[in-house]
């Protein structure tokens, strides 16, 4: 009977091998953006690695794996087909050249390795949901999977609502503030926080699968305080004049009717 650990040490080696992989191939095309899309992708690697060294109840371990994939394949391919041909993201541009000869190294650490680690601690419900066989797949878990359900459609629908919204010509310069984007700034990032305590719901409902919460929670931070929502808002402040109109009236994260006048 495979441990928590085995698990564990498993899905740690799946992550180093495929990080440092996507390194080697940054530093070769020249380009670190290529991480981005290998984010979604990692969970999926995560969940397949963890589902064939675990053994624990064939019901959770086949709807956390199938949960993982739906969710990093569309994101993965939403970003492939945003980024791909567009050239390395300002933010990489910026480290770039700020550390000139050094990027390579320093990017294997601050962003490669750094995302490897944070990649691990998120999917800890993934790694950990394929251990315990008792109890079986319940009322916890199918409430994980509506959860889920919820925030995949926040995230997938409001990827595409923004994605024909900057399709638009018309729209060079303005703020998108229709469909989801009308109760919620940021409707992509909450359904992905929304997604990740739905699968920790589906871990959770057996013995050690209750620490997955730590990988939503960790999730959540991340959208809200560093690399979501924080750093987008900075930027937009100061791109387009009309944000700070819909920063007033308009919920930060988890939607709510707009505010009149």
């Amino acid at each position: 009977m495979s441990s928590s650990a085995d698990v564990m040490v498993a899905g740690a080696v799946a992550i180093a091998i495929l990080m440092f992989s996507t390194w080697v191939i940054s530093v070769i095309v020249k380009n670190a953006s290529i991480v981005d899309i290998v984010w979604g992708l990692g969970f999926v690697v995560t969940g397949w690695v963890s589902f064939a060294v675990g053994d624990g109840d064939e019901t959770r371990s086949w709807v956390l794996v199938i949960l993982v994939s739906l969710w990093g394949l569309r994101l993965a391919g939403y970003l492939a087909r945003r980024n791909l041909g567009h050239g390395e993201d300002y933010r990489y541009r910026a480290m770039r050249k700020r550390w000139g000869p050094r990027f390579p190294i320093i990017s294997l650490v601050t962003v490669f390795a750094l995302q490897g680690v944070l990649m691990w601690i998120v999917s800890l419900s993934l790694q950990l949901g394929q251990v315990e066989e008792s109890p079986g797949f319940g009322p916890i878990g199918t409430m994980g999977v509506l959860v889920w359900a919820v925030g995949l459609f926040f995230e997938s629908v409001g990827d595409a609502q923004l994605r024909r919204f900057k399709a638009d010509p018309a729209n060079e310069g303005r703020v998108m503030s229709s469909g989801l984007w009308r109760y919620t700034r940021h409707p992509n990032y909450f359904g992905d926080a929304v997604a990740w305590w739905g699968t920790a719901l589906v871990a959770a409902e057996a013995g050690v699968g209750v620490f997955g919460l730590i990988g939503a929670a960790v999730m959540t931070f991340l959208l809200v305080r560093v690399s979501g929502v924080a750093l987008l808002e900075r930027s937009l402040r100061k791109r387009k004049p009309e944000y700070e109109d819909y920063v007033r009236r308009t919920s930060s994260f988890v939607p709510r009717p707009p505010k009149v006048g």
